[in-house]
């Protein structure tokens, strides 16, 4: 074995501001860093997995959803964690692009918006901490 890097990682126990549901679309890791910094987040852990919210609003099998949603609880019960953030973003793969929206940006939004409203309720239902959801597009983050 080979060290690569030399690390001095902060051993201490944490509590999480939040745990982020976000896709893994590589486009939109800087609007992660500017959620995180626009909501004053410090330590959050990141659930990043294909489709962002649509694993708990539009699975295609329930072990899907239970997988999200126990690692939202997982993040919870050992950190404490102070809410959840579940994100979709314009042009997601996972929901066939913009494309399958005829490429009109307020349809895509608005489809999302369904998704993440859906992704919030049952959330709400299975967490005790505030849910909060996002849309990103490729000029804004959007509250929902």
């Amino acid at each position: 074995m080979k060290k690569l890097v030399q690390l001095k990682n902060d051993q201490g126990h944490y509590t999480a501001d939040a745990v982020i549901v976000w896709c893994f679309d590589d486009r939109f890791s800087g609007s992660l860093s500017a959620l995180a910094a626009a909501l004053n987040l410090k330590r959050f852990d990141l659930v990043k997995i294909a489709g962002g919210a649509k694993s708990i609003a539009s699975h295609h099998l329930d072990r899907d959803c239970q997988f999200v949603v126990d690692q939202i609880l997982t993040s919870i019960r050992l950190h404490h964690t102070k809410s959840v953030i579940i994100m979709n973003h314009c042009d997601c793969g996972g929901y066939g692009g913009s494309a399958a929206f005829c490429n009109d940006s307020k349809k895509e939004m608005d489809a999302h918006q369904k998704e993440l409203g859906k992704a919030k309720a049952l959330l709400q239902e299975k967490v005790s901490v505030p849910v909060r959801s996002f849309y990103v597009d490729f000029e804004a983050i959007w509250e929902i």
